[in-house]
């Protein structure tokens, strides 16, 4: 006998009893501070830009994409670097259990339209990557230089704020990466990781759907409880979760 679905709502309030979350205002005034916006790709934010991305208008998909576009200007107008990962496959090769997605060349790995300007903005490095753990992607094989890390030295940032798609699996690992990578000396500088709530989003597959489709009950992936895990994974690694950045502007 099929077991009961239980709702979206009735899950997270579930889960966020028993996994709280704290969220917090992050004064980032006198700190040397940089961003990094995690993925903000067609192949991820735009309406039918591609497999992994919304069939629909989705209000948390666009929440981060304005939320990452005004923080974004803020950063730059403060002075402040910014990092943006792109993630982008080489065709033909699978990123299991995920379909095609983000293939060079087939425009899903471009920046979303409305953060289209970001390509070539002051203070803004583009970083392409080729796996879910942006740490993993955008470390050189030959050499073995990172280059997110020598980013984060070389402007000297000492906290770094995180935003982007999909909380729960590119910017958890990337944010779960960098803490270790921060607690092994691998990192300069940098001491702290605040992630900004309101600039991430992730993707919605409720169970009812997932069986809808054909798919296993464990392919289910209902859009908030599975960004509320991620957020509790991330606090529960080390960083500080922010509902609100306070910055100084010059």
């Amino acid at each position: 006998m099929t077991e009961p679905i239980i709702s979206p709502a009735a899950a997270l309030e579930a889960v966020a009893a028993t996994l709280p979350v704290r969220r917090t205002t992050v004064a980032l005034a006198g700190k040397r501070v940089g961003k990094l916006d995690v993925d903000p790709v067609k192949g991820f934010a735009a309406i039918g830009g591609g497999n992994l991305a919304p069939p629909s208008a989705n209000a948390q998909v666009t929440r981060m994409i304005a939320e990452i576009d005004r923080t974004n200007r803020l950063f730059i107008e403060a002075g402040h670097p910014i990092a943006v990962f792109l993630d982008t496959h080489e065709p033909g090769k699978p990123e299991y259990p995920y379909p095609p997605h983000c293939e060079a060349g087939t425009g899903e790995e471009d920046l979303v339209g409305e953060l289209s300007w970001l390509d070539g903005a002051p203070g803004v490095t583009l970083m392409r990557k080729d796996c879910i753990n942006g740490v993993v992607g955008t470390t050189d094989l030959a050499t073995g230089r990172n280059r997110l890390f020598d980013w984060i030295a070389g402007n000297g940032i000492e906290t770094l704020v995180v935003d982007g798609i999909c909380t729960d699996i590119c910017v958890l690992q990337a944010v779960q990466a960098l803490l270790s990578a921060r607690n092994h000396g691998m990192t300069g500088p940098l001491r702290e990781i605040v992630v900004y709530e309101p600039g991430c989003a992730t993707y919605d597959l409720p169970p009812a759907t997932a069986r809808g489709l054909g798919l296993p009950d464990t392919a289910a992936h209902p859009q908030m409880v599975a960004h509320h895990i991620g957020l509790y994974l991330m606090q529960a690694s080390g960083a500080v979760i922010a509902d609100e950045l306070l910055l100084q502007i010059s």
